[in-house]
Order: structure tokens, then sequence, then C-alpha cells
């Protein structure tokens, strides 16, 4: 019996009755998507078109076009050669829950998709809810690596009710490593003199709730911030004082589910590494993961120094160094660590069966080709995950 993958009437796509986007960005957000979230448009394409998941297994998934109404996903068969299975491509429309206008509305459209689908699939998800933290104080945990301390307080400073409820139902998540808040920097703008001097001033910065913990008065809470020159999100963290408080507008968990079972590799740099030490902290993983940590200073290698492995597993982590003394970014970091770990496999015989890691754009492009090629690992096994950008 032959495996079609003609397409079914309901998945039919007429692109020309959709209007096109004209945005000089559309090009890069495409590529974006494709790179960096090609689970979320496999979820996408399992949830709202009528292929089943073994057919879908077989099938290259791509996100071909973005119009007011939806966007379109481009299929082809991963084994073009194999005479069970059609050559015929397929293109699959998914309609946003209402038409967009303009950039900002793709990303809220996107996120409303991005729910939908991972509620029917039963994952976590990312929430658009604002919250508002006080701030406790604020240390230094290696030599670039500021700790703010936060709460949230018993009634919320927020203007509306919404955002006071939201508060409430939304505690600080104890145990899920890489939890990300989008911060909202203009919520403390007028209290700072210095983020008014920042040439290229940014509204939002994202960065990940490194522990939090339950107190007599609610949930407290770590966010560690790499301060790395003059940039918006240093700035504002350095210029936050006891009693100021701090608005997040959004709330993402992190993907490292695939972690649970086999010998994992962790690659960070600063602005991921509070994500590796919440991971080693909550590891249920029996075998102790490889950690990669990549610093521009010799100083912030210290980040890991009170970091425990949970005790319930056998054995240590171990740290392999890599200090760059320049902005670790670009392709050329993704081949020093690429080789990095070579040395090490080649005098450690390990087999790596998972990798996560989080790092600039382009590092993350570069490396994720290098390690596929090193490796040989399926996509689902290896999360590289951009966390900034170098520009």
């Amino acid at each position: 019996m032959t495996n079609s993958l003609a397409a079914t009437k309901d998945d039919a796509v007429n692109q020309a009755s959709y209007t096109p986007i004209q945005a000089p960005e559309l090009t890069n957000i495409i590529s974006h998507l494709n790179e960096e979230h090609l689970d979320e448009l496999l979820t996408f394409a399992s949830v709202f078109t009528t292929r089943s998941k073994a057919e879908l297994d077989n099938l290259d998934v791509q996100l071909s076009a973005i119009y007011a109404e939806g966007f379109t996903l481009q299929a082809q068969p991963k084994q073009v050669d194999n005479p069970l299975v059609t050559s015929q491509e397929q293109i699959f429309f998914i309609p946003f829950i209402h038409p967009i206008k303009d950039l900002e509305d793709l990303q809220t459209q996107y996120i409303l998709l991005k729910q939908r689908a991972d509620k029917k699939v039963g994952k976590k998800t990312i929430k658009l809810s604002k919250q508002i933290f006080s701030v406790h104080g604020s240390t230094r945990v290696s030599k670039n690596m500021l700790r703010l301390e936060l709460s949230l307080p018993e009634s919320s400073t927020a203007n509306d009710t919404d955002t006071a409820s939201q508060s409430k139902s939304n505690p600080m998540p104890i145990d899920e490593p890489g939890y990300a808040y989008l911060f909202d920097l203009e919520h403390n703008i007028q209290a700072s003199e210095n983020l008014e001097k920042i040439k290229t001033p940014r509204a939002h910065c994202y960065y990940t709730l490194r522990k939090a913990w339950q107190t007599d008065t609610g949930r407290r809470g770590w966010v560690d911030v790499f301060l790395h020159g003059d940039t918006s999100g240093g700035v504002w963290a350095d210029s936050l004082q006891a009693g100021n408080t701090v608005l997040i507008k959004r709330e993402v968990p992190e993907k490292i589910e695939h972690l649970q079972d086999g010998q994992a590799l962790l690659i960070a740099d600063e602005t991921s590494i509070p994500t590796v030490a919440r991971l080693l902290e909550l590891w249920d993983n029996p075998l102790p993961p490889l950690v990669l940590c990549i610093t521009q200073d010799t100083g912030d290698q210290a980040y890991f120094d009170e970091v425990k492995l949970n005790p319930d597993i056998k054995g240590d982590f171990t740290i392999v160094p890599i200090v760059t003394g320049q902005v670790n970014a670009g392709t050329d970091l993704a081949k020093l660590i690429d080789n990095k770990l070579g040395e090490y496999l080649a005098k450690q015989p390990l087999s790596i069966d998972k990798v996560w890691g989080a790092l600039e754009a382009a590092t993350a492009k570069a490396l994720r080709k290098r390690l596929k090629a090193r490796l040989n690992l399926e996509r689902s096994d290896m999360v590289v995950k951009v966390y900034w950008r170098h520009d």
C-alpha cells in the first residue's frame, strides 16, 4: 500500500487569496522561526492540520510565508527516494486567531497560537501577564554577575486589579530551571538618569529566574544579570535599589524535557549559566552532565563554585572552562567550542546523547551545524538556543 502525502481538501491553500505583509524584517523573522522554533512549527502542524504524527515524522516542515490572515508551512518528504512516499510538496495554512496589521500584532498572534497548541498537547507554554516584583537588594556573585533579590509583595502595587490578581495566581516557580521573565525597563527609566544616557536604549530584556523559594510572606527569587558594558539591561539592573519595583510582561518556560535521560552536554555563556546552575541543582537524570562554561573573564568561572548537583545523583558534574578574553559572539566561537569539546572527548571518551545550550545568535547557529556533524544527534535531542544577539 502506498503512503500518499498529497494534501487533503481542508489543507489546500490558495496563497493568492491572502494579504501580504509589507515589512523588510519579515525575511529575517521567517529565518529565525525556522532556525529557533522548528519544534513549535511542528506542533502547529500536528494540532492545526489533519496530518497525523506518523505522517509529520516523515516530513521536513518549514515556515514559508506570513500573511495578515495567517502563515503557511511548506512540507516535503524526508525520504524522496523511497518509492512508497510521493515527492509532492505540500502547503499547510495556519490561520491567526485575529488578522494582523503590523509586526507587533504578529508576535501577539503567534503567541496566542502557541498557547492554544501547547495546551492541546499538554506542554507548558508562554504567559502574557503583567506582574510587579519588589526589589530587596543586589549583590555580585562573580566578577561581572549581579544578583537581584526579588519578591512578590502581599498586595500588588499595580494600578489595575487584573495585574494584582495575576500576581497572586502566578507565583515564581520553584522547580522550573530556565524560567524567563521579560522585564519592562521603561517601568524604571524615570528613576534612573543612567538609563537615559544609553545611546540605543531597549524597552525590554529577558532574564532568567535563577532560583525561587517560599517564605512566610510569599515567594522570593534571584535574577542574575551579566553586566557587560553600558547596555540597557546591565545599567537598569545596576541602578535598582531596595524598595524599587520591577515590572514583568511575559513569562517563558525553558525547553529541558529531553535532558531526563542519557548522557547530557550543557553549554553556557554568561547569559545562560544561571539556567545551567539551576538545572544542576534540580538534576534528575542519573548520569551527571558535562558542562562547557564560556566566559569572557576568568573571574566569572567562579559562578559555579557554590553550585551543587542534586544530592540524589551519584557522582558530580564536570566543568570544562573556556575563557575567551573577548565578547562571546560569532562563528569563530562556535569553532572554538567544538574544538574544545573534541579535545575533551578524545581524552575522556564519552558518548553524548543529549545537548542543551544557549548562546549568542551567530554562535548558536554555527554551533548547531558543528555539533550535528560531531555528535550525529536527532534535532529533538539537541537544543541550542539563542539567548542574545550581538549588534
